[in-house]
């Protein structure tokens, strides 16, 4: 089994791992309210106010609904 470090995600493969390494990032937000990851640049249009993109979700702001992957990682171990 392989282990994804940023979001601990495993795979049978080295070859899945990798590939999956491309979309997985630390520097992603995570929504508390809907559990989605998301690129920060998806979360904001002006670079200081933050949403989950999710439809139905209302999720908002980094720090209250909305914590970076990095973050939430931190919290969790």
């Amino acid at each position: 089994m392989h282990t994804c470090r940023n979001c601990k995600r495993t795979f049978d493969s080295k070859l899945e791992l990798e590939l999956h390494r491309d979309t997985c990032s630390d520097d992603q937000l995570f929504c508390r309210k809907c559990g989605t990851r998301f690129a920060e640049r998806r979360g904001t249009r002006d670079g200081w106010h933050y949403a989950c993109p999710t439809d139905d979700c209302d999720g908002e702001e980094i720090g209250e609904d909305l914590l970076r992957v990095r973050d939430a990682l931190t919290v969790t171990r």
